[in-house]
């Protein structure tokens, strides 16, 4: 820029070539000056200085300046004379804004105002853009004016022919001279001088195209923002309409304007006290160093490179951005020191070039170079390969905001598992290794667990310390109540199981009564053929205390068994007390940890018993025993001959035990003949003892048999609600889960382009495979039924029942379930592998076949990420590869670190580069210091990089190691532009996209 006063081109190069790139810088675009043709309200003879001086002391300070005036560069060329001799030492480019006024009035009377905004770049700028304004021409007074001083006082004398003073006759001659809008349009397009060097700003309010608001003058307004490339206006709701952000989206205002359009605000000083000091502090800051080419590029990103505030845009936090790098102590790196850029840093150059080399440095700097257990990363690294040249050799990197510098040693890498890395390196290895085809998404899905944990608010998380630990907290009491319901589930098939075995007894246990009814009968018959005649009546007497001991028996085994079982009660009070309530103490403290319950607290949660049960259990233990003794009673003395131990008038039945055997066997001696007679007659009466007992027994079992099958319908019944009940906690913990992914899934769904691709899913995964092999264990496949040969179970499953499990709530699966048992359980049950007459195994098939059938370990809840509708479980590699960059550019707002990211076009096509990774770049640069190496123009010039560092490698060294040297800068200057067209490659719709921004001829 020699023909302002400024540094050269070639100068910059030598200057920049480690610039730190695009950085926020105040720029004025729209200042008067002392002398301005009109309305100049700078006063004195040292106007001029003092105008100098002011500029020079606002606050932030100007970089870049357009000298504004009405069809004149007067003013800026005195500015651009005082700035070479020493003057405005803080701005570093000056360029002319020239001011028309369009033969289009406006609603407030006066005419629209464009402003051609010069580049200053070439040394004969001002020869060319006089000659520009020489052809614009102004009819009037029977006479054609052209736009050039001369031609504007002869039009302001001939307007008041009593003017003589020039300068007054320029000032009349300026305000009536109009542009028209088509010559203006078609000298501009007919230059290839004037559309390479003439950025076209036409003012947005009153005086500009925003005063145009007629209805007849839509369509002139919409070809006057047409043609303008910036739009000069402050508003916030200007800048998102012409962003697109408003009414039109940007594709209906590229469509309708050409293209979206950055918006500048200047002081439009005509005054001192108005010299940099916009209304409202509303100043205009551009993405940049400080050339005319930023202002290009702000055209291209209005959105990223332009912003009107008193502030520029936020990025990354001070606090986590990289400032400085230095390479220490090496003898092949010939560029030890490197500013980065807050933004996005691309590193690109051959391969080979040292482009990794560079990020690994940063990387290990940052203690972010974990090689974990991944097979060959070490030998891949670039500080391993290049260890032997790294002895003593060492990275310091400088923080922002005050942050300690840190110095780390490139010979020994620190990767200690308890050192926090500073920033997050993605190494191709790393991606490579979450994104491969063999095992994905253990690592992957871990890697999104922590990006949907992070989306959760820190008052959310509820204390845990990852997504694991959330899920855990929240889906337990569903878990584990799932858990007891299956058991519940195989109880109740055990006891429907048991109690079915039951009623298939019935027949059988009456027939076996009626045998021993007969049986008894038979023997009775037999005792009393032992009986000698005349003793008919002791017979008799002998059958009542037979039945009255019977009777007694049956007390006698009554309170025994009670004794038995409350005997085992109180040892279950002590085992309770002693060990299982202890127990479940400690399992109740290990699982609630974090319940903040003191150690003298917990007492209060031993399971004990409601009540004394102490004293109900020895009181009932008493009564029993005492029954016990009672109804046995104790062997009486012996009475003399004739006499009897019982009363004829007893109530047998509430005599004791001994007492009526006793007398049994005084009457079995009195009716028998002889003593084998009396042995024989009481072997009989044992066995009929024997008998009245089985029979008692067999009485009580029928009396159980029979009431089974209403025992079994009440299973059932408990069996399907449990049934439903594991359903309704599946359907609860899905519940859990869509809560916890909410608050990422809120964000996907208010985005836009290729981030609505993604989503996260919560699914009832069946596994039916698992659930048909496991069934069909349980049959003879080759029975001749509709479950015949291998497959059909699974076949009809499919049909009936996989719908209702895979979507269905406890209703429908139940419906399910009942409609499939209706159709085919009498053939599963005819299909049995165990023959039916083979009651044990038949029994113990039928339980399993229950089990299995009402089994839900098939059913599982699996959560994940989709892109574009397929699971990430399907996709390819490449794919994955993207949703792992969605995820950490788009969706990991918990973490700022600096992202280090090493060729992430790896294994993708150009086209999903642009379409999937150009705009999450743009977003994550706004946001946290983004550091690439990428061989791929698209990710350098469509994300709009801020900073561009170029490897290159010179000379080998002795050792064989080749120098490495880096130069750096932004796109908007033209050397760095140069070295990007000559390195990246891409296909013809990323060399046109390149082209637009770089402004170079497509042939």
């Amino acid at each position: 820029m020699k023909g302002n006063g400024g540094t050269s081109a070639d100068e910059n190069i030598v200057n920049n070539t480690l610039s730190s790139g695009a950085t926020w810088l105040r720029w004025e675009p729209h200042i008067h000056g002392p002398g301005t043709v009109l309305n100049d309200q700078f006063k004195g003879s040292d106007a001029f200085d003092r105008y100098l001086t002011d500029l020079d002391a606002v606050t932030p300070a100007l970089r870049a300046i357009g000298i504004t005036d009405y069809y004149s560069t007067e003013v800026y060329e005195l500015v651009v004379e005082a700035k070479r001799n020493g003057k405005l030492p803080q701005c570093e480019l000056l360029f002319p804004n020239i001011e028309l006024r369009l033969d289009v009035g406006t609603v407030s009377g006066s005419f629209v105002n464009i402003h051609l905004l010069v580049c200053p770049d070439e040394e004969d700028h001002l020869e060319k853009i006089y000659r520009f304004l020489s052809q614009l021409s102004f009819r009037a007074h029977g006479d054609n004016f052209h736009c050039t001083k001369a031609d504007l006082i002869r039009l302001g004398k001939l307007t008041d022919p009593l003017i003589i003073d020039d300068r007054k006759a320029l000032e009349l001659g300026a305000i009536q001279f109009k542009v028209s809008r088509t010559q203006l349009q078609d000298e501009y397009y007919a230059s290839d001088w004037a559309k390479a060097n003439i950025v076209i700003a036409v003012a947005g309010g009153s005086d500009g195209s925003g005063g145009l608001d007629r209805a007849a003058d839509k369509t002139l307004r919409e070809e006057i923002d047409k043609f303008a490339h910036v739009i000069f206006a402050s508003a916030s709701n200007q800048r998102d309409f012409w962003l697109g952000k408003k009414a039109l989206n940007a594709e209906q205002i590229r469509s309708r304007y050409r293209s979206l359009k950055p918006c500048m605000h200047g002081s439009d000083a005509h005054k001192p006290e108005d010299v940099g000091a916009p209304k409202n502090d509303k100043f205009t800051w551009i993405k940049g160093v400080a050339q005319f080419d930023s202002l290009r590029q702000a055209c291209i990103d209005p959105e990223g490179r332009a912003f009107v505030g008193q502030n520029p845009p936020l990025g990354a936090n001070p606090s986590q951005t990289i400032l400085e790098v230095n390479i220490n102590d090496t003898s092949w790196c010939e560029t030890p020191k490197l500013n980065l850029n807050p933004g996005l840093v691309t590193i690109i150059g051959a391969r080979g070039s040292g482009k990794t080399a560079l990020a690994e440095i940063i990387a290990a700097g940052c203690d972010a170079i974990s090689y974990g257990h991944i097979d060959g990363e070490m030998n891949k690294s670039f500080l391993n390969r290049a260890r032997p040249e790294l002895n003593g050799a060492s990275v310091t990197l400088n923080w922002g905001s005050g942050r300690d510098t840190e110095l780390r040693s490139l010979y020994q890498i620190n990767s200690s598992p308890d050192k926090f890395p500073m920033a997050r390196y993605l190494s191709q290895q790393f991606v490579d290794d979450l994104c491969s085809s063999d095992g994905v998404t253990d690592k992957l899905l871990k890697e999104v667990e922590r990006i949907i944990f992070s989306s959760h608010d820190v008052n959310q998380r509820e204390g845990t310390i990852d997504f694991s630990e959330l899920l855990e907290l929240r889906a337990s009491r569903p878990r584990a109540a799932r858990q007891q319901e299956e058991l519940s589930l195989q109880d109740l098939c055990n006891r429907i199981g048991a109690e079915l075995e039951k009623t298939k007894l019935v027949t059988e246990t009456k027939a076996q009564i009626q045998a021993k009814d007969l049986l008894i009968k038979q023997y009775t018959q037999d005792r009393a053929k032992l009986v000698v005649t005349g003793g008919e009546e002791k017979v008799k007497r002998l059958s009542d205390l037979a039945t009255a001991a019977d009777h007694v028996r049956n007390n006698v085994r009554y309170f025994s068994q009670r004794e038995q079982s409350l005997l085992s009660i109180k040892d279950d009070v002590i085992n309770t007390r002693t060990n299982r309530a202890p127990e479940d103490l400690r399992e109740l403290q290990d699982k609630h940890i974090q319940a903040g319950i003191e150690a003298t607290e917990w007492p209060s949660f031993l399971t004990d018993f409601k009540g004394d049960v102490d004293k109900v259990v020895t009181d009932h233990l008493s009564e029993a025993q005492k029954s016990v003794q009672s109804w046995k009673g104790t062997t009486p003395l012996a009475v003399g001959e004739g006499a009897a131990y019982i009363g004829d008038d007893a109530d047998l039945q509430r005599l004791p035990l001994a007492l009526l055997e006793a007398e049994i066997n005084r009457l079995t001696l009195l009716i028998s003949a002889d003593t084998t007679t009396a042995q024989r007659f009481n072997a009989i009466s044992q066995k009929i003892a024997q008998e009245q007992a089985a029979l008692s027994g067999l009485t009580e079992k029928l009396t159980d048999y029979e009431g089974a099958q209403s025992r079994v319908d009440n299973l059932r019944l408990e069996r399907d609600t449990t049934y439903g009940r594991v359903f309704s906690l599946i359907l609860e913990e899905e519940s859990i889960l869509r809560d916890l992914y909410q608050p990422i899934m809120t964000k996907l769904s208010r985005s836009t382009g290729t981030l609505n691709k993604m989503s996260f899913s919560i699914k009832r995964t069946i596994n039916i495979d698992h659930w048909a092999v496991e069934g069909e264990k349980l049959f003879d496949l080759r029975v001749d039924s509709a479950f015949r040969g291998k497959g059909t179970l699974k076949q009809h499953a499919e049909e009936a029942l996989l719908p209702a499990w895979e979507n269905g709530d406890n209703v429908a699966v139940l419906a399910a379930m009942k409609k499939f048992q209706d159709d085919h359980a009498n053939e599963l049950i005819a299909s049995a592998n165990v023959a039916k007459t083979d009651k044990e195994n038949f029994r113990e098939w039928a339980m399993q076949f229950a089990k299995w059938l009402y089994g839900t370990s098939h059913i599982s809840l699996i959560y994940g990420v989709d892109y574009d509708g397929v699971d990430i479980r399907k996709l390819s590699p490449g794919t994955r590869g993207i949703v792992l960059l969605m995820l950490y550019l788009a969706l990991d707002d918990d973490d700022d670190r600096p992202l280090i990211i090493d060729q992430p076009e790896e294994n993708l096509d150009p086209k999903s580069i642009y379409d999937e990774l150009v705009g999450l770049f743009m977003t994550a640069k706004q946001k946290r210091q983004v550091i690439m190496v990428t061989h791929n123009a698209n990710l350098v010039v469509n994300t709009d990089a801020d900073q561009i560092i170029i490897a290159k490698t010179g000379d080998r060294l002795p050792s064989g190691m080749p120098k490495i040297s880096y130069m750096s800068g932004g796109l908007e200057e033209a050397h760095i532009r140069e070295e990007v067209c000559g390195i990246l490659e891409g296909g013809e719709p990323a060399f046109r996209r390149r082209a637009e921004r770089l402004r170079v001829n497509i042939q």
